[in-house]
């Protein structure tokens, strides 16, 4: 093929915004070949897009994956239906990116995965903060030892502000039946995800403290505290809300030979000039390990973001270069969040891997007693400036 031909399903705040970095030919090697939308509103949008005029419509998203029109789709529809959807896709012979999360409960994206595992097609997921130099960068830090052992993980993420109108905008949003959770689930993904791919290593233990509704008018969760254990022995605490202003994005790892801090655009060095291992069972006194502080570390300086990712994933269907994001990686964020969720429900600290079975069984006792909102119309929202170190 000359050019990947991108189909996308779903074409609200996500999905609209693929479409027009595929229009405006942001995708060396792919186009925009077809939409799928259930609301006529958000196909017209679309269509009246620059560029728009042969792209071809579908209100039935089967129909457009059998129609040979596509070699990829992006799936960017609400959460509980990225799982059923990839496994369509794949069984259809067709390949596919999945938006975050990779779906709302572990036992649906273990079956996902398990199709995956089978086929022949590209899965991917649309990680887009893994294109981020900083994080790249400590990744890579990490991996490399230069933190020595990893001792503690800290990530405050509360620059999420929300206001009520946001959560009205849809009446699938922030319900236990039509999005699955909030904060967790909506926003902070990305950043659970990175948690784990940065650092190397998935928590085995989580307790945390959920509060539902606490800032706005909403079933699911606004305000999050989370403590972790890893199984070296490193400890972690994750923060976050929709309802601080200005809010705060500062990712701190400490490790026996420092601590590497990504905080307003840079990445900040302290480096222990000894191991604090070491320097523990051999210093005398009140003596601290020296060290050299304040070094601001240099990366590639690249974030191509959600463009970085549909450029790769082209590029790997044509044989160029390796898939960056492999889409069965999805499940540790959602083991994430959900080990939260399920936590904060049962009041009491939780083991990772988490019970499948009983996490499903506690989600749809809020489905059940969950409320139905009323729709205010077919609003989409620019999320351009919404997501990203800040």
């Amino acid at each position: 093929m000359e050019k990947v031909r991108f189909g996308i399903i779903g074409v609200g705040n996500m999905g609209s915004g693929h479409a027009k970095n595929l229009l405006a030919g942001k995708v060396e090697n792919g186009v925009l070949a077809a939409i799928c939308d259930l609301k006529q509103t958000k196909i017209d949008a679309v269509k009246a897009l620059e560029g728009a005029e042969g792209v071809v419509t579908f209100t039935d998203y089967k129909e457009m994956l059998a129609s040979g029109l596509v070699d990829v789709v992006i799936v960017a529809v609400p959460h509980y239906f990225h799982p059923p959807m990839v496994i369509d896709a794949l069984n259809a012979g067709v390949n596919v990116i999945s938006e975050k999360p990779a779906g709302v409960y572990t036992k649906q994206v273990k079956e996902m995965n398990a199709v995956a595992e089978k086929s022949d097609k590209l899965f991917g997921m649309m990680f887009n903060q893994r294109e981020n130099c900083l994080y790249r960068k400590m990744r890579e830090m990490v991996q490399n030892g230069e933190l020595g052992d990893i001792k503690r993980v800290n990530w405050i993420i509360t620059d999420w502000y929300r206001p009520q109108d946001y959560y009205d905008s849809g009446d699938w949003r922030a319900t236990w039946k039509g999005e699955g959770g909030g904060v967790l689930f909506n926003q902070c993904p990305h950043q659970l995800d990175l948690l784990q791919w940065i650092v190397g290593m998935m928590p085995v233990k989580m307790q945390a403290h959920c509060h539902f509704g606490k800032w706005h008018d909403i079933e699911v969760e606004d305000d999050v505290t989370a403590y972790m254990e890893f199984p070296n022995g490193a400890t972690g605490v994750f923060v976050t809300t929709t309802a601080d202003a200005p809010g705060t994005n500062r990712f701190e790892i400490t490790g026996t030979l420092g601590r590497l801090v990504c905080e307003n655009g840079k990445l900040i060095f302290d480096k222990l000039l000894v191991d604090e291992r070491v320097h523990c069972m051999t210093a005398k006194g009140f003596a601290r390990p020296e060290c050299e502080a304040g070094i601001e570390v240099e990366t590639d300086g690249k974030h191509e973001g959600h463009v970085g990712i549909l450029n790769n994933f082209a590029n790997a269907l044509l044989g160029l270069e390796p898939l960056f994001v492999k889409g069965v990686e999805g499940i540790n964020g959602v083991q994430l969040m959900d080990s939260m969720m399920l936590s904060a429900w049962l009041d009491k600290a939780v083991t990772l891997p988490i019970d499948d079975d009983l996490y499903l069984e506690e989600l749809n006792k809020r489905i059940a007693s969950g409320r139905t909102k009323e729709s205010k119309g077919d609003t989409v929202l620019s999320t351009e400036g919404t997501y990203g170190a800040k």
